[in-house]
């Protein structure tokens, strides 16, 4: 029977080349197409953010285990708890943006009518 160690190693860089390919195409595809991709990255429940957030919480458990047995530093288990703590806010921030992707992804090309106007890049507070 085979380790399954190498098998996770070759995973691991058949994703992050996979992700790297992604980001490359995202940069050459239509706008309706970019933002449909990118909802999908950031769906908390089948998305990569989401799938991302649950591996390195998987590692902060792992981590845990080997910090008890004096095989890792306390540091790194803490460490991948923050990380994972952080990945999931910034999921849960992202996902109210997701509904919005999605709908500009599913409009049609468009059309001669009056372009959407631009939106300016700071948001000021009001108070």
């Amino acid at each position: 029977m085979t380790h399954p160690i190498p098998d996770a190693v070759r995973l691991a860089d058949t994703i992050t080349r996979q992700l790297g390919q992604l980001a490359d195409h995202l940069s050459q595809v239509p706008p309706p197409q970019a933002a449909q991709v990118i909802a999908r990255v950031l769906d908390p429940d089948n998305g990569v953010l989401g799938g991302v957030n649950y591996l390195v919480a998987t590692g902060s458990v792992f981590a845990k285990d080997q910090a008890e047995r004096g095989a890792l530093p306390a540091e790194v288990w803490l460490a991948l708890g923050r990380a994972s703590n952080e990945l999931g806010d910034i999921t849960l921030d992202l996902d109210e943006h997701k509904h919005t992707l999605q709908r500009v992804g599913s409009q049609p090309a468009a059309t001669a009518a009056k372009p959407p106007a631009p939106a300016p890049l700071v948001v000021r507070r009001h108070r």
